[in-house]
């Protein structure tokens, strides 16, 4: 039986108004609705580590949206922590019994990579393990920029927390590359004598939670906190990327987040442009979805959401399927990454936008979630770095990405002139793409490439999935009508059949505008007061207020 969160919504923990609360009360209610989410999908081990379908649909459940906060703590807990601990568990019975405490989120655990000096060249960290005459380890940050940066560590009450940190091990002052140890941290009152924590200030319009800067002093760790054996051998490239093997499925499992995010933002804007209306020249006021300018982004966002949907499980079996060069599905993680996190960050600030001057309160879903969709492009990969990264070995041909199955589709056309304006550059360059034109002159165009072979395979999934062919047609054209000019020139497409495409798109889906509103099944999980009139009064009336109220004879809210 698949685990339903709406449920959940009725229980006080979702239902008090947060603003209301302090910041370290707002902290702590993250933590509770954690566990108690957690606890209703009930993940396994062989869930995280083979990856099941519970694992995908938890990260593209409505319940994300109400508090990425939560999430956080969630996505940290079972991808990273579980999936990196599962491995070892074999004959380590204390891991066992950590690995129980962790499932059922009676322990909060952290992974602890990157540092305040080391974020995109991790590889690079310099938080140290030295093993010991006695086979033990010291845990130690030599300087605060190899301080562990972000992950939340400081103690909250009924939640002891546990991490496991990436630092390099020295023996006999050999470096023996970048490896996983178990470190507890504090029992959720007190820190560890040695471990020392700074809470970073609230994250610009997300939900409170407490990221922190942890510097470790010298900490004695027993043996048994190495997860694994001292390696003989040290290959830095692969041992790095196999000790963060989980962050490589977070590139994907995070992005399908933005697919709800989407769905919860879009109900949002839409509803609201039928209740809000306008008067102009005539006598009777309009709804201000009446406008195309107010239909567009709704409607391109639902358009995404449709395709989005085909594309994530798509990519979800692409990224799984062991048969394939693991530099490919990484690939493949990395696209659905590049076009779902630019899409989600043009429709969230347009659907903010149409909402006026309501679309700038955190109170209303969309702002919030178009800053907490920016994490997500940073979190588990930085989007522009995976996708240098991705074109440089696509374009100097290590390896190919899955074929177009229909070379004159337009968005199989549009990729294809971007590569080939990319490989007519790299043929001029005299350095190779380690050279510093290669710099100025490919990189500005990586991620554009990447989203154009994205875009190309989103179509193609949802097409093959036999979508609305409204929504279809209206994503095809939302791709190319936004597509940098000099891109869609260069690939000889007509621009203008387009911009004609999608007008005969949106007329087509209009009409049944609000019932693919419903049918995202955002509705519960929405508390925006300005979807209805009646939610409006109640929000207003909840509102500190000064001076004397008088009577209220409005029974319409416009």
């Amino acid at each position: 039986m698949s685990p339903t969160t709406e449920q959940l919504l009725q229980l006080d923990l979702f239902r008090g108004k947060m603003d209301s609360l302090s910041i370290p009360d707002r902290i702590s209610l993250a933590y509770h609705r954690a566990r108690a989410i957690a606890r209703e999908y009930g993940f396994t081990v062989k869930d995280v580590l083979e990856l099941t379908p519970k694992f995908w649909q938890y990260h593209q459940d409505l319940i994300n949206p109400v508090d990425m906060a939560a999430f956080t703590l969630i996505t940290i807990q079972y991808n990273l922590c579980v999936g990196t601990l599962a491995p070892f568990l074999s004959g380590r019975g204390d891991l066992q019994l950590l690995m129980e405490q962790i499932l059922n989120f009676d322990v909060s655990a952290q992974f602890l990579l990157t540092e305040v000096g080391h974020g995109l060249d991790a590889r690079n960290l310099e938080t140290t393990a030295t093993l010991l005459p006695d086979g033990g380890f010291e845990l130690h940050t030599p300087h605060r920029n190899a301080a562990k940066y972000m992950p939340p560590t400081s103690p909250q009450v009924a939640f002891p927390r546990v991490a496991i940190v990436i630092a390099r091990l020295l023996v006999d002052s050999m470096d023996r590359g970048t490896l996983p140890f178990i470190v507890w941290l504090n029992d959720g009152y007190r820190m560890r004598q040695g471990i020392h924590v700074k809470v970073l200030p609230r994250r610009a319009g997300s939900k409170p939670l407490d990221h922190c800067i942890t510097m470790f002093d010298r900490i004695r760790l027993p043996r048994a906190a190495l997860l694994g054996a001292v390696p003989r051998q040290v290959d830095p490239r692969s041992d790095f990327h196999l000790t963060i093997s989980r962050v490589h499925v977070g590139t994907l499992a995070l992005s399908t987040t933005l697919i709800p995010i989407l769905k919860r933002a879009v109900f949002v804007a839409g509803k609201y442009s039928f209740r809000r209306r306008v008067r102009g020249s005539g006598k009777d006021p309009k709804p201000i979805i009446f406008f195309r300018t107010q239909q567009r982004p709704i409607l391109h966002t639902l358009s995404q959401i449709a395709v989005y949907e085909c594309y994530a499980q798509w990519s979800i079996r692409g990224f799984t399927d062991v048969r394939l060069d693991y530099r490919v599905r990484h690939g493949i993680a990395t696209a659905f990454k590049a076009v779902v996190t630019q899409a989600a960050q043009g429709s969230l600030f347009a659907l903010a936008e149409r909402c006026g001057a309501q679309g700038l309160f955190e109170y209303n879903n969309i702002i919030e979630s178009q800053l907490e969709a920016r994490g997500i492009s940073i979190a588990e990969g930085d989007t522009l770095a995976l996708c240098i990264r991705l074109a440089s070995e696509l374009l100097i041909g290590r390896y190919s990405m899955p074929e177009p199955k229909d070379s004159s589709c337009m968005l199989a056309k549009y990729e294809d002139g971007i590569y080939r304006f990319c490989r007519t550059i790299l043929k001029s360059l005299h350095d190779g793409h380690r050279s510093d034109d290669y710099n100025s002159q490919i990189l500005p165009h990586c991620q554009v490439l990447v989203e154009a072979i994205g875009h190309r395979m989103a179509y193609e999934s949802a097409r093959d999935s036999g979508i609305d062919k409204d929504l279809l047609a209206l994503y095809e054209a939302g791709v190319l009508v936004r597509a940098p000019a000099g891109y869609v020139e260069s690939a000889c497409l007509d621009i203008k059949s387009q911009f004609e495409c999608e007008a005969n798109a949106m007329d087509s889906i209009l009409p049944r505008l609000d019932q693919l509103l419903d049918e995202t099944g955002a509705g519960p999980y929405c508390t925006a007061p300005i979807i209805t009139d009646e939610d409006w009064l109640s929000f207003v009336d909840g509102l500190q207020g000064y001076g004397k109220q008088q009577a209220d004879t409005v029974t319409d809210i416009h």
